[in-house]
């Protein structure tokens, strides 16, 4: 069939309706009555000759064809924006526009002051909201345009996702003021293996970079407290003499009322890499060029 012959709206309603997972939510998103979403529907079914979705319960659940196709459709829809929004200035002063980022939240401390402050100097109608995106996802969000950008550390994602170092980090130890077994403030590889510890991480369990590090030399650490959070985690080390290990930059920041020791880590740790990352289609596109401006500004040693 000629790509003349066929409503390219029609597509902009078969991704809504696989992103909400219902026909309700999607003629809220695209502010459509039901029965136009549904009529969209039916000429999508009848232009591939497949159902596309099935209903369970409440859900709308995509067949195997429309998840076959999703990924190419949101890659021509983020093209078709990308050259309408391009094809115009960006103008950050006036700007309205509302940005997406994905980051993880060991990285929402350090990197938001800065750059909020940023970016309502320079753009104050505008909006950020940051997310948490599984990692799996990462690059069919980017590509769809549901994200705008995302921070974190080096990924294995495909190549139409473009990727720039925006920081190198160190790890390092807080212990308590007064902590009995450390002297003169140094802490050896031995009195590490010595302390009690606590591991934050937001998964269930496994190791730390530091404990695959030990597992190499044959060593291994106790872990006295799994938790979520790092601030939880530095009040916890200011009342008790469990240690913690995390990455500096970070330590500094959340650490600030707790006046904890931070040490450097007794272990040959590779550097915390912290990476910008966008898709390929909106490498021209001027306001997410702007944004990725402003997150490496604030990234800039001595703005965190």
């Amino acid at each position: 069939m000629h790509l003349s012959k066929v409503d390219l709206n029609l597509f902009t309603v078969l991704e809504a309706i696989y992103a909400e997972g219902s026909i309700t939510r999607a003629s809220q998103k695209m502010h459509l009555t039901q029965p136009a979403i549904s009529h969209a529907l039916n000429r999508l079914r009848q232009l591939f000759d497949d159902p596309l979705f099935e209903r369970q319960g409440h859900v709308m659940t995509p067949t195997p064809l429309t998840r076959s196709i999703i990924e190419p459709v949101r890659r021509a829809l983020r093209g078709f924006e990308v050259t309408l929004t391009g094809a115009a200035r960006f103008d950050a002063a006036s700007s309205e526009r509302s940005f997406s980022l994905a980051v993880r939240d060991v990285l929402e401390a350090s990197v938001l002051p800065p750059l909020m402050t940023g970016i309502a100097a320079a753009a104050p109608s505008a909006t950020l909201n940051t997310l948490q995106v599984s990692r799996k996802e990462l690059a069919g969000e980017l590509a769809a345009g549901t994200l705008d950008a995302a921070i974190d550390i080096l990924l294995p994602l495909p190549t139409e996702v473009r990727r720039a170092q925006l920081a190198r980090d160190q790890t390092v130890v807080l212990v308590r003021r007064g902590h009995p077994l450390i002297k003169r403030g140094k802490l050896t590889l031995e009195t590490y293996l010595a302390l009690e510890h606590i591991q934050t991480s937001s998964r269930r369990r496994g190791p730390g970079l530091e404990d695959v590090e030990l597992s190499r030399q044959g060593l291994q650490r106790r872990i006295r407290l799994r938790c979520q959070h790092y601030f939880a985690a530095c009040r916890v080390v200011s009342q008790t003499d469990l240690a913690l290990t995390m990455p500096d930059r970070l330590a500094r920041i959340v650490n600030r009322q707790f006046n904890n020791q931070i040490l450097p880590v007794p272990l040959d740790l590779p550097a915390l890499d912290v990476y910008l990352y966008w898709h390929a289609s909106v490498d021209n596109d001027p306001a997410n060029s702007w944004l990725r401006g402003q997150i490496a500004a604030a990234m800039q040693p001595g703005e965190m």
